[in-house]
């Protein structure tokens, strides 16, 4: 039995870390600004903070054995501030309490942005170096939080590593894919490039189980120490067509309006200029590193995963839109309830 905090235990990846740890008895912790009653089924202790106050997090990391670091801002807002504070002072602020309180592993949430400049990776291992300069804030600020946690492995016996999943999606998803439907409802949603771009993408119990595996790999001397690893189904897929099976899993028509990639990133670039000049806190329908995310192959080598901890994805591709399309046709029955059947309030 190990101590354990999730931060960022309430999201959505940390919310699979936790069910997962709970059902093989680790004592679990998670650090977050809200209570979430989604964790209580666990019977986990929720403490509640600011990543961008030191005391907080200090607090969180007492008594804990091992950190999974989740928490994060994962938006492409154009405002570097929020981008700072959560993803590199946050960070910054979990190293800092893991040494002062003898946490003896870290185990980082990043993603394969942190090495995209804005070219196609085919098939590219953990060795593809950082770029010189980033498309979104996002992306920069998470490659230098996983510098902050790499450079600190062996200081003070803090063990740690860096994970990149590639678009997590599932049942229960709050980001990825309700931003795909609202674009798609709002007419907003068009095809970038040519349409024949390949991507990674991984399943949320996929991801969370690689967590817990690198986690209980990691040891002084053993090869996970230090590292960074790609993580994803590991079969791309054709972004469109997949795209395509979202909407038509959710009863959407697919996507009819296509432009291309150099228009994306010109209305992308005027946005991003706008956006930032009126220090708009919103997202741009288009900037430049979305562009070139929707119009762009980009998949990686998950050998290192496998060979250094054993990971392979259990959750097949196909199983997992399954249980996607049983997950929609259940909100459509609760929303259908929902609207015949009276509530209390109306039934007097």
């Amino acid at each position: 039995m190990s101590k354990v905090l999730v931060t960022g235990g309430g999201g959505f990846l940390g919310q699979h870390i936790v069910e997962q740890l709970a059902a093989r008895g680790d004592q679990v912790r998670t650090f977050g600004r809200n209570r979430y009653q989604e964790l209580e089924r666990w019977n986990v202790e929720q403490f509640q903070g600011n990543l961008c106050s030191r005391e907080d997090v200090f607090a969180a990391c007492t008594n804990i054995d091992t950190v999974f670091h989740t928490a994060a801002i994962p938006a492409i807002t154009c405002q570097w501030k929020p981008f700072y504070e959560t993803n590199i002072i946050g960070t910054q602020n979990v190293i800092h309490a893991c040494l002062e309180n003898g946490v003896k592993k870290l185990i980082y949430t990043s993603s394969p942005c942190v090495v995209f400049d804005g070219k196609e990776k085919n098939g590219v291992d953990e060795s593809v170096p950082y770029p010189d300069r980033w498309l979104a804030h996002y992306p920069h600020s998470k490659a230098v939080a996983e510098k902050m946690i790499l450079n600190h492995n062996g200081c003070k016996g803090l063990l740690t590593c860096s994970l990149r999943p590639h678009l997590i999606w599932g049942p229960g998803d709050k980001n990825l894919i309700p931003r795909l439907l609202e674009r798609a409802l709002s007419g907003h949603l068009h095809r970038v490039g040519d349409g024949t771009n390949l991507v990674d993408t991984i399943y949320v119990d996929n991801a969370a189980e690689a967590h817990l595996q690198a986690a209980d790999a990691l040891a002084a001397g053993s090869p996970v120490a230090g590292s960074a690893y790609f993580l994803s189904q590991g079969d791309p897929v054709n972004c469109w067509k997949w795209i395509d099976e979202l909407l038509d899993l959710a009863g959407l028509p697919p996507v009819r309006k296509a432009v291309s990639l150099n228009h994306a990133w010109i209305v992308g670039t005027f946005l991003e200029k706008v956006y930032t000049f009126c220090r708009f806190t919103g997202e741009p329908v288009m900037t430049r590193f979305l562009a070139t995310q929707l119009a762009l192959s980009h998949w990686f080598d998950i050998s290192r995963a496998q060979r250094d901890f054993g990971y392979t994805p259990t959750v097949s591709t196909t199983e997992g839109m399954h249980r996607l399309r049983q997950y929609f046709q259940e909100l459509e029955i609760n929303k259908t309830v929902r609207r015949t059947c009276p509530t209390e309030e109306t039934r007097h």
